[in-house]
């Protein structure tokens, strides 16, 4: 079976009539991307192409290899070519969407080829440098030096870039960059440009240099959201037939994407995302959407799976497919998390039914045991400020998020500790659950004294509820808290779940 490169694409090579295929044109490399994962391929640089499809950009991806060890050679190998699966349900259609992506031109991996990756400061169409380097990525490490070929960190390789970019155009303020960091950490991009800025002053690059990295850059903060699935494993035998080619770097990702931009809205007018009918955002405080995402979405997530789990489910679709679960969920998130929120209804009863659909999604498998990972600390984050919010504006408290937080202390009852996991139990199965040792201890010495009574239930939410270490407050102060999660505790361990869930939805 042939290979994904430029050969095959300029051979007419007959492929599927279902895949798009985008003219593979000679275009300036305009951006620099740190990274070559599934993530960015599967989000920036697919909106990258879906601009030069409609000559809005007109520009490359070069890629840079930000640690040792990584897809570059594959990447060169294929020219900078691979196919995007896009799947997932669209206004309650199933859609599967298959292209060529082809706005990437070539990778550099700066660990073998230093002076290659040097040459990009150096290039007059630089304008867009993009990055996802995981979330430890945007770090100071103080043992960098400017002398390093590369640094180990990536603000450190990205400041060695810029001050020869500096050097190359003597301080010209029309070659600084637009700098759009992808990392999950909020306001990312004064992260990246505060260690930046460090690292300047530390290595003596001179005050020229600070003040061009001031006015001529733009460091812009973030939100991005797209589940991308990645190299499709289980399934390649049957995709590549279903190609008729072979490609190493084939990605998955679902058809909901958005990315919120806070910075200068007069940069929209070089990346026209908006003008392709792409879900980008310029905003001037992105706040209220970070805000949105980690309630809706995530809070979603949150005080959902550890009731469904005991419930008797094992993934988020099974979730959805289930009518009790399914309206649990909707009942959380319209009636009780929307209403905390100060974004217009209409947003967020769009992002809220976007949700919703993604959670549906039959081409990703989101197994509950693992988004249940450190459920104290998301619960924190992620639910109890609507919670709060809620009973601050209603005078009462939401019933679904107070469920939550007893099925939260349900989840973690287990009197022993194997290794590094809590040993819970429902029915049929012994489950782990996973947290900092503090709280499975606790947990564990709680669950150890409880004698199952209505009395000994009360004792343990109130001791649970008080730990103000946990939570960041004595949640034993909220009006009516105490109370009525101890009574959905006692209706979960007398009466079963399915009993004590279902009389919250009625």
């Amino acid at each position: 079976m042939q290979k994904l490169n430029n050969t095959l694409l300029k051979n007419g090579f007959n492929f599927p009539d279902d895949l798009k295929v985008s003219l593979h044109k000679e275009l300036p490399e305009k951006v620099l991307q740190f990274g070559e994962g599934n993530f960015l391929r599967g989000f920036v640089d697919w909106q990258l192409n879906e601009l030069n499809k409609k000559d809005l950009f007109n520009g490359k991806v070069v890629v840079v290899q930000p640690i040792e060890h990584g897809l570059i050679d594959v990447l060169n190998e294929q020219d900078g070519l691979y196919t995007l699966f896009l799947r997932g349900i669209q206004k309650g259609k199933i859609i599967e969407d298959k292209e060529i992506i082809t706005s990437v031109s070539r990778g550099i991996n700066p660990y073998t080829d230093f002076e290659e990756y040097l040459k990009c400061a150096e290039n007059p169409d630089l304008r867009v440098i993009v990055s996802n380097t995981t979330e430890a990525g945007i770090a100071y490490n103080a043992a960098d030096r400017f002398e390093d070929a590369p640094p180990a960190s990536f603000p450190a390789k990205l400041t060695v870039l810029l001050y020869k970019r500096f050097e190359a155009f003597k301080g010209d303020i029309s070659k600084g960059c637009i700098i759009i960091p992808c990392e999950l950490i909020d306001r990312n991009g004064d992260n990246l440009k505060k260690i930046i800025l460090r690292l300047a002053k530390e290595w003596q690059l001179g005050n020229a240099f600070i003040s061009w990295l001031e006015q001529a850059n733009h460091f812009l903060n973030t939100l991005v959201d797209r589940i991308v699935t990645g190299y499709p494993g289980e399934e390649i035998e049957n995709l590549s037939a279903e190609l008729g080619y072979r490609d190493s770097l084939l990605d998955t990702a679902e058809i909901f994407h958005l990315l919120v931009i806070e910075g200068d809205k007069k940069l929209a007018a070089e990346l026209p995302f908006a003008e392709v009918g792409l879900n980008v955002l310029w905003t001037d405080d992105m706040a209220p959407y970070r805000t949105r995402k980690v309630r809706i979405l995530n809070g979603a997530h949150t005080m959902t799976v550890l009731a469904a789990y005991l419930y008797g489910k094992n993934t988020v679709k099974e979730c959805m497919d289930d009518e009790v679960i399914h309206t649990y969920m909707k009942k959380g998130i319209f009636e009780e998390i929307m209403p905390t929120l100060d974004l217009p209804s209409k947003e967020l009863e769009e992002f809220a039914s976007a949700v919703l659909e993604r959670f549906a999604n039959p081409f990703i498998k989101h197994y509950l045991l693992s988004i249940s990972l450190n459920s104290t600390s998301k619960f924190k984050t992620r639910v109890l400020p609507s919670l709060l919010e809620y009973a601050n504006r209603k005078g009462a408290l939401p019933k679904v998020l107070t469920f939550s937080l007893a099925a939260l202390l349900a989840f973690y009852k287990g009197t022993e500790i194997q290794e590094t996991s809590l040993i819970g139990r429902r029915p049929g199965n012994e489950y782990k659950v996973n947290d900092d040792m503090s709280v499975l201890n606790m947990f564990k010495t709680l669950w150890s004294a409880f004698d199952g009574s209505r009395e000994s239930t009360e004792a343990l939410v109130t001791q649970v509820l008080g730990k103000q270490e946990m939570w960041g407050m004595d949640l034993n102060t909220v009006e009516g808290l105490t109370a009525a999660v101890a009574n959905d505790l006692f209706d979960i361990l007398d009466k079963g779940m399915h009993e004590a869930i279902e009389k919250i939805i009625e």
